[in-house]
Order: structure tokens, then sequence, then C-alpha cells
């Protein structure tokens, strides 16, 4: 059984009216899944990360900035969200949540976050609704914890994992791969491990193909014990940010193939739900829930 871990806190967020954030989407994963058939034994809920544990990732003069609300203002404009106490817990939460999905990925062999992908968070700054990089902060504690293992960040998210690859641009235990719109934020791109740019308007078959490829050259080439997979759905044609093409089918067959491959190779694997940019927010969960089929697809 594949474990969940889950918030309420993820959704509890006061933000501007038609803000462009999609805030309510994690209680409505997590309600989808549970008339869908999750156990309550799967549900794991994290308990926040302290600071200490962020600064082994994170600037300290940024933290202690940021939980000051000290930023410059120019600077906090590319994060998009209003400073709040309540931003930072959940950001905390958020970011163990990741964490704990990595570790028990590694005991399971499978785990998946409702939350996660906050991949725009650099070192000493963050950008694009990212504060804390919880996919470096999860590769990090599994390093730390198991020096002689190997993580593979697989994003998969529409927009390239910029502050994931300046983060580990000096670990080779970490390889990060991004796979996004070429055209798309942020428009500066930092260097991964591996970057596949792709067009707009990249459909299905394209899509899948480079994903199979990549992930068996990165698998071949790397062995990793654990693959961190972030598998946003901002690629979905009806994204309102993702300027690609790929089908609700398409998203699942990502997800499985994904999955799958990992179980294959006997490779854990840990999934977070990553970006997904729509108002009407029953079409957005059904993006989402591709994930959870598939890993029922694979698990079962």
């Amino acid at each position: 059984m594949v474990p969940f871990v889950y918030h309420p806190r993820y959704s509890r967020l006061e933000l501007p009216p038609r803000h462009r954030y999609p805030i309510q989407k994690y209680a409505l994963l997590k309600q989808w899944a549970d008339e869908h058939g999750a156990k309550p034994e799967q549900w794991v809920q994290p308990t926040p990360l302290h600071w200490s544990e962020v600064k082994r990732v994170h600037c300290p003069d940024y933290i202690t900035a940021l939980v000051n609300n000290r930023i410059d203002r120019k600077q906090w404009r590319r994060v998009g969200f209003p400073w709040s106490e309540q931003l930072l817990l959940r950001t905390l939460t958020s970011a163990a949540g990741t964490r704990d999905t990595a570790m028990l990925a590694m005991q399971y062999g499978c785990a998946i976050h409702f939350s996660g992908g906050y991949h725009h968070a650099h070192y000493d700054w963050g950008s694009g609704f990212c504060l804390l990089n919880d996919l470096a902060i999860a590769a990090k504690s599994v390093i730390d914890a198991c020096p002689q293992s190997k993580v593979l960040i697989f994003d998969t998210d529409v927009h390239q994992g910029d502050g994931t690859a300046t983060l580990f641009a000096d670990e080779p235990r970490v390889v990060t791969c991004s796979l996004h719109g070429e055209k798309n934020f942020p428009f500066t791109k930092s260097e991964s491990d591996l970057d596949i740019k792709l067009p707009k308007g990249t459909t299905d078959d394209d899509y899948l193909a480079v994903v199979d490829a990549t992930l068996e050259q990165l698998i071949v080439s790397h062995q990793p014990d654990l693959i961190l997979y972030d598998a946003g759905v901002d690629i979905y044609r009806q994204d309102e940010l993702g300027h690609l093409s790929i089908s609700l089918n398409g998203i699942f067959n990502r997800d499985y193939r994904v999955l799958s491959t990992a179980r294959k190779h006997n490779i854990s694997c840990a999934a977070v739900i990553g970006g997904g940019y729509q108002r009407n927010l029953a079409r957005l969960i059904k993006a989402h829930a591709q994930l959870l089929r598939a890993a029922y697809h694979v698990w079962k």
C-alpha cells in the first residue's frame, strides 16, 4: 500500500481574491483520494521542519530575513504570495512532507506527497510561489542519512526546476533533470545535469517518447537509489500557464511510466504533485488524480 503524505494546512492560506495560486487543490485531492478508496492507514501527517533543518540547504541570512519579514520588497514580489506567519508554517509543513515522502519511499518502494515541488527556491532567494526548495531538502536528507546513496530528481513540471539545479550544481550524489517548456517561466534558465526543452504545443506521443528515453538514460548512467519525481500537471493542454498540449491520458501515461520504470529497476520513487494552474478546480483535481491512478495500477 503506497503511503500518502498530507496535512490539512496545505489548503489553509489566506490569499487575495482571484489569486493565481489554486490553494484549495490539496484538500480537494485528498477528498478525491478518500472517495476513490484510500485507506485510513495510508495517510501520514508531517510535522513542520525546524528552521535549523532548513539552514542545512538554504542561506542562514535568507532564512533570518524570511522569518522576520525583512526581505527586500522587490525581491519578495518574485515569490508571489503575501507574507504571513501562516505562509511560513505551511511552507515548513510542506517541506517536511516531501522529506517524509522520500524516507517512506526508501522504506516501502513508493510514496506520494499531496503537495511539494517548490523547485524555484534557490539558496538565498525565493521565486514563483516557492520559498523553500522541498525537493532539495528531501534529497539532502536522504544523502545525509545514507551517504553512499544517489538521488535522481526527475522534474516533469512544465517550468524548469531552476532552484534545484543551482542547489546541487556541485553535488554528484544528486542528479537533476528537468523536462520543461522551452518558452516558459523562468525565462532565465539555470543548468541542470540534464535539461530537456520542449517546444510549445508538444503533444502526447512526442512527450512520452522523451520521458521514456530520458528516464532510461538517467537510470543506466547514474543508477539512482531514489527517484524524486515532480509530477506537475501544468503540462496539461487545459492548463492556463503551461503552453504544452498534453492530454489527460498523456498525464496518466507519463505517471504510469515513471512509477513502473522505477519499480522495474527496483528503485524507490517519491512523488510530489507539483504545479497545476487552472481556475476550474474540478478539472485540475482530475489531472492531479492521474498520479494516484497510476500508483494504484503499478502497486496494486
